[in-house]
């Protein structure tokens, strides 16, 4: 098994990751959302071409999170103009096409003002990150590093739930974009500048 490496900067920024308590919402890989179920949030596996994807981490509070959020109007019903949408505003990250995955079935509906509703899951190459900038939704200033799926996993705090929909993303991304089924293990910050992650012709 590869080893994992990382800087002692990202050593001291992972110490202070907390964790979420599991939410227990039902994944349902591959099904459509049903049409009586609104569909209230949309999240990314945005991947890098050495199969790891893009984590974020809000320095403050220690919460990993993938990038997506909640649909806008101006998504006009579109989950995935709303994580390309999203991913924008949180990381300054550009996408490509994204893949549809599934969904997580929220029956509390804590998204929803307290009635079921969908939360999306899709699958997507990471193209490009600009300049690191607060989310000006929240003001929240992410760190943006790239690990493999399954330690993104741990890190997000899903346990065997998040491992199942972590394998569909896989599966999707190395079907979709071509990337290896076993991702390069090293955790790697993004430039606070920017960079190209995962070229347009790839």
């Amino acid at each position: 098994m590869q080893r994992i490496e990382y800087s002692a900067e990202i050593a001291e920024l992972l110490g202070r990751i907390r964790r979420r308590p599991p939410a227990g919402w039902p994944w349902r890989p591959g099904e459509p959302v049903p049409s009586w179920l609104p569909v209230k949030q949309s999240w990314g596996w945005l991947f890098a071409p050495d199969g790891r994807v893009l984590t974020l981490v809000n320095p403050r509070d220690g919460i990993v999170s993938l990038p997506g959020g909640s649909l806008e109007a101006e998504d006009d019903g579109d989950p995935g103009a709303a994580l390309a949408r999203e991913a924008a505003e949180e990381a300054r990250a550009v996408i490509g096409p994204t893949h549809y995955l599934g969904y997580l079935y929220d029956r509390v509906g804590s998204a929803n003002g307290g009635h079921e509703c969908a939360r999306v899951r899709m699958a997507a190459a990471l193209r490009a990150v600009g300049p690191s900038a607060p989310d000006p939704a929240s003001g929240r200033h992410y760190r943006r590093l790239l690990v493999a799926p399954g330690l993104a996993v741990e890190l997000l705090g899903w346990g065997p739930p998040g491992l199942r929909q972590a394998r569909v993303a896989v599966r999707s991304a190395v079907t979709h974009l071509g990337v290896p089924g076993a991702a390069n293990e090293l955790i790697e910050e993004l430039p606070m500048e920017g960079c190209e992650v995962f070229p347009a012709s790839g």
